[in-house]
């Protein structure tokens, strides 16, 4: 049957309109508009062995906000990859807590839900943390992969507050050596970055879990780590700042003691990872290192 071509521009417009309301589990972060810009050069961390992991383009209001690598069977996120917004660092506790309906059905809308007030079905709690999980736990806090202090717009911060983009942090570590690090980071890229600064944040795990009901429920992190990449910096900063960038990271222990966060550089980082994640030798977490568009000869670079 032969369509007008009024009519094919119709049954164009209804397909991507359906691309656009995709689930936000998606097989790649390129396959929802806008996903991608969480990332630096758009390009996630390589070398990740995924199969059994879940991508999801964290979406809330109808626009994606950053994006996780989640564990379905730890239930807890591998990583949260996001852009830092300048701010002024305060904190809010008044958004309500969210789920992704997405890890365990592919109707709906594609935006993260807040937490119903009463039965939940038992197909989420399969596939994902639920409040019941931390909710008789003292030793842990809801620890933030991507947290809303490094965001602006009360949506991005919003954002935030979904389950599977946090893990169970030790309460004096969260409180503490966590909290002073994301400030510091804070500080520098609102004070020297000039451009966008992408930041991935994750953990490693050891086996442990917290427990419900007789069942592992939570993967409990061992370390928790952090990098940031910024090429846009100003160069006439502090000699000890400069350095700094346009890439550095961060390592600590999930822990009561021994806690103290230890700066590195990611390809330090990325060594420690390969021992301690399920990667290959491959592992990049920034496209091409990060590495610094220069307008200098190459014979000047190390003058900077």
């Amino acid at each position: 049957m032969l369509l007008a071509p009024g009519c094919f521009v119709l049954v164009l417009a209804v397909f991507h309109s359906g691309m656009r309301a995709m689930a936000t589990v998606v097989e790649d972060f390129n396959h929802v508009e806008r996903c991608k810009d969480s990332l630096y050069m758009g390009t996630p961390p390589r070398g990740i062995i995924d199969f059994k992991l879940k991508k999801i383009c964290q979406r809330y209001a109808d626009k994606p906000r950053y994006v996780t690598l989640y564990d379905p069977h730890k239930r807890i996120p591998v990583y949260s990859a996001y852009t830092f917004k300048k701010t002024e660092g305060d904190r809010r506790v008044d958004y309500p807590w969210m789920y992704e309906p997405q890890l365990a059905e592919t109707d709906g809308n594609g935006n993260m839900m807040p937490f119903p007030q009463g039965y939940l079905h038992m197909k989420f709690e399969d596939s994902q943390a639920v409040l019941d999980d931390y909710s008789d736990v003292v030793l842990y806090e809801r620890g933030h992969l991507n947290p809303d202090q490094h965001q602006s717009d009360p949506h991005d911060r919003a954002a935030t507050y979904t389950l599977t983009n946090v893990v169970p942090e030790i309460r004096e570590f969260n409180i503490g050596p966590w909290r002073e690090h994301e400030e510091r980071i804070r500080v520098r890229l609102n004070n020297f970055c000039r451009g966008t600064a992408y930041i991935v944040t994750g953990v490693t795990t050891a086996g442990h879990m917290i427990r419900r009901n007789n069942q592992d429920r939570v993967g409990i992190p061992e370390d928790v780590w952090s990098a940031y990449c910024c090429t846009e910096y100003d160069r006439n900063a502090p000699h000890d700042v400069r350095v700094r960038f346009p890439s550095h990271a961060a390592l600590a222990k999930n822990s009561k003691e021994n806690n103290k966060v230890q700066e590195l550089t990611v390809q330090d980082l990325e060594n420690y990872l390969k021992n301690k994640m399920d990667v290959d030798q491959n592992l990049q977490i920034f496209y091409d290192n990060c590495i610094s568009p220069s307008p200098l000869p190459q014979y000047l670079h190390r003058t900077i």
